[in-house]
């Protein structure tokens, strides 16, 4: 290969750099946008808290209508234990954002294909989240009356939120659905996605702890965990599976979608000559 060539085939390190900053920023525009959703979900339900305690007592109705297993007897027995408390707060508060910017780093830099794939997700989650908490102001079940359960986070520590009238950083009143639950499911599913193995599918046990926790905590109810995971089912469906290679892969079973899987024979070798070897994992599509 000649200078040309090699000047073709291996583009300028400045050219890298931006392509690689430009990528960075619009990382960067993704969250802001985000972030300024966020904050102007909560200006749109700062005056609507009479509504979300209301909204709260009637999911808190609901859910004992179907028997869903009751928050504040999931939340005693933690209650009894400094210890469990303390544990329980400290996952809520320092677990749910580092975990999430761990996985996205860790696929940007070893996945790249399934980083996308998991930004989307996620971004689709967090949107049609935010419409529902404007559409639909709740408060948790700290925060409503009718539940008779305890602020854990404000009275044993760590706290995450100051008192709702007056937290400007938050918005306290957008229990459904819980992104602590779907982000934590989003990142369940992205880490299966790229790892072997049986052990795999123990990814689950960070979703299954986060829902315990926002349940025993008072900062959210199980429905909360169950509308976000049908949002994040919805979004999944939505989205388009990651593509390897040109082709498609199924982000669980990492095998190609879209068409039939079919083994490739191995062909006759011509006589007097060692047979042919085909790996038996490869595939053929088929009309």
């Amino acid at each position: 290969m000649d200078t040309a060539e090699l000047s073709a085939a291996r583009p300028a390190a400045p050219g890298r750099r931006a392509a690689a900053l430009r990528r960075a920023m619009r990382e960067l525009g993704l969250v802001a946008a985000l972030f300024l959703a966020y904050k102007a979900a909560r200006v749109a339900v700062a005056d609507r808290a009479s509504t979300a305690v209301g909204n709260g007592e009637w999911i808190w109705r609901v859910e004992r209508l179907i028997h869903l297993p009751n928050e504040a007897a999931v939340q005693r027995p933690v209650l009894s234990l400094d210890l469990l408390v303390h544990l329980a707060n400290g996952y809520y508060a320092y677990v749910h954002f580092p975990a999430t910017a761990i996985c996205l780093i860790w696929l940007y830099v070893r996945h790249p294909v399934h980083y996308l794939w998991t930004r989307r997700m996620l971004a689709g989650l967090t949107a049609a989240a935010l419409v529902l908490h404007i559409l639909v102001p709740l408060a948790p079940p700290r925060l409503t009356a009718l539940t008779g359960m305890v602020d854990t986070g404000s009275r044993y520590g760590p706290a995450v939120y100051g008192p709702p009238d007056t937290d400007a950083l938050s918005n306290q009143y957008a229990a459904m659905p819980s992104l602590h639950v779907g982000w934590a499911i989003a990142v369940a599913v992205a880490l299966i996605a790229v790892t072997g193995g049986r052990l795999r599918w123990l990814w689950l046990a960070h979703p299954l702890a986060t829902l315990l926790v926002v349940v025993c905590t008072g900062n959210h109810y199980w429905l909360d965990g169950i509308v976000a995971a049908m949002v994040l089912t919805a979004v999944c469906l939505v989205l388009s599976t990651p593509r390897t290679g040109g082709r498609s892969i199924h982000p669980l079973t990492r095998h190609p979608t879209g068409w039939p899987r079919q083994r490739v024979r191995a062909p006759q070798a011509p006589a007097g000559q060692p047979p042919a070897h085909v790996d038996p994992g490869d595939v053929l599509r088929t009309p």
